[in-house]
């Protein structure tokens, strides 16, 4: 009875191994025939050179695929990887944290009596604790060693509903096995650590928390004026505000939202004022061209040639457009609609070659009706964190002899590809982001893997964590600034 019970349990584990990898398989047939029929990079970078490579690769790939089915995205990965464009990637799609199995198997509920974590005192670990997220209370197992954060009303989880445990403390430090609700609650490994007279709990690279107290002003004073020692990403923070008389400062993170706009307009009185303007793009990864022009029409100061983009007119792109069009997914309404079907008219006229679209011309030459007086000197601050529109914005402003570029490394050199659409992938456990045009600066001014390098180099080291302070390479833009008008 033993030996038919362990042949039933390998037949069945063995039935789902071979399930795994014919799934990841599927996929990854997919992604190769995706990719060959429809990234307007193919025959650019696959050349009578280099398709023996990726050829390799491939085959490389499947024989991984049958040995660890389980590392599928990895896998998938690696293919794209090969393109050297980060407009193209795989992306996981995580369950929604509403899935029905994400209301039973993977919920973990605290039994116990979380009113009694209240009384404890102010030097133990136990007790509440405040964050961004809402609050948790965190009590102790003397039988597993372990504390529990429980959540009282967190965002993402219901009450009572286990948060994250810390074990094995070294020192300020704990392991820590964490349950976001992102990932439908599955335990993930990580560090936690606690600061400033157990005030502050770190979980590293994610989030932080501040013990209760009885005044919630100074709880959330300390909560938000705490600079974390294990950070989540590149914390980089808006900021406008005159430097002295001679100069402003701007510090735009990203592209994605109108941030520019409302800043520039907020403070344009100012800014037209002094001689000097620096603009901070540290670790801005682009967004959308719109939201950088008013920049450019501040700095403008000569007639330029702006170069457009193509559209890869693929019978599935083309397809795409249209259950766009179908599924009303298009933005800016009647206009976006417009604009859609220009483009999937234009596209059909020349299926499997690259077109203009219609509404948006090919190249063009900028020739704006004002050239302001001030800013005079305009000091932009890049780094390898600049990418995609950021780029595109600096390809731009240097048409300015007003501007000089700062830092101590190239930017990304993500730009050549773009307009990133994405689809998935058969098993619907991953998507492929993808872009659909080429720009007209190619093949003469490549800027993938490139990247643009700055007029003057920075000799301070680079700071990732800015938040809403300057640092060491804005008061050196600044001093080159001024000593120049001198």
């Amino acid at each position: 009875m033993k030996n038919i019970l362990l042949l039933i349990i390998f037949l069945g584990i063995t039935s789902q191994i071979k399930s795994q990898t014919n799934e990841c398989l599927k996929d990854f047939d997919f992604l190769v025939k995706k990719i060959k029929a429809d990234y307007p990079g193919y025959q650019d970078k696959v050349t009578k050179e280099s398709v023996e490579e990726l050829n390799q690769l491939e085959q490389k790939i499947r024989e991984q695929i049958r040995l660890y089915p389980d590392s599928c995205g990895k896998f998938l990965s690696f293919y794209t990887d090969w393109f050297k464009d980060n407009h193209l990637r795989i992306q996981r799609i995580w369950p929604s944290s509403g899935s029905n199995k994400s209301k039973t198997s993977n919920h973990i509920f605290f039994t116990g009596n979380v009113d009694t974590i209240l009384s404890q005192t102010s030097d133990s670990l136990e007790g509440i604790w405040h964050s961004f997220g809402g609050d948790v209370a965190i009590a102790y197992n003397a039988d597993s060693q372990e504390y529990s954060g429980i959540s009282i009303s967190y965002r993402g989880y219901e009450k009572n509903q286990l948060v994250f445990k810390l074990s094995n403390r070294l020192g300020n430090e704990f392991q820590l096995i964490s349950y976001p609700y992102y990932n439908d609650f599955l335990p993930a490994n990580g560090k936690a650590s606690i600061h400033i007279q157990n005030k502050v709990l770190e979980l590293h690279e994610d989030t932080r928390f501040v013990k209760k107290t009885n005044s919630t002003v100074s709880d959330n004073a300390l909560l938000y004026s705490y600079i974390p020692e294990f950070p989540n990403g590149s914390n980089v923070y808006p900021v406008a505000l005159s430097l002295d008389d001679s100069t402003f400062y701007l510090r735009i993170p990203s592209f994605m939202g109108d941030v520019a706009d409302v800043l520039v307009k907020k403070h344009w009185d100012e800014i037209m004022s002094k001689p000097n303007l620096i603009i901070d793009i540290r670790n801005n990864g682009g967004g959308q061209d719109n939201y950088f022009q008013i920049l450019t029409d501040l700095i403008y100061n000569t007639p330029y040639v702006s170069k457009g983009v193509e559209w890869y007119a693929t019978e599935n792109n083309i397809r795409m457009f249209e259950k766009a069009l179908e599924d009303g997914e298009i933005r800016n309404g009647e206009e976006g609609i417009e604009w859609t079907k220009s483009l999937v008219k234009e596209m059909k006229k020349s299926k499997g070659k690259f077109v203009i679209h219609p509404l948006m011309g090919s190249d063009k030459t900028i020739k704006n009706d004002t050239i302001y007086k001030y800013p005079s000197r305009v000091g932009i601050i890049i780094n390898e964190g600049n990418a995609s529109s950021a780029e595109q914005f600096l390809i731009q402003a240097k048409m300015s002899t007003k501007t000089i570029l700062f830092g101590n490394s190239n930017t990304a050199g993500v730009l050549d590809y773009s307009n990133a659409i994405s689809e998935n992938l058969p098993s619907n456990k991953f998507k492929l982001i993808f872009p659909m045009t080429r720009s007209r600066r190619l093949p003469e001014y490549p800027i993938d893997n490139i990247g643009i390098s700055p007029d003057v180099m920075i000799p301070f080291p680079s700071n990732p964590q800015l938040y809403d302070r300057l640092d060491q390479w804005v008061y050196f833009v600044k001093n080159y600034l001024e000593l120049m008008n001198n």
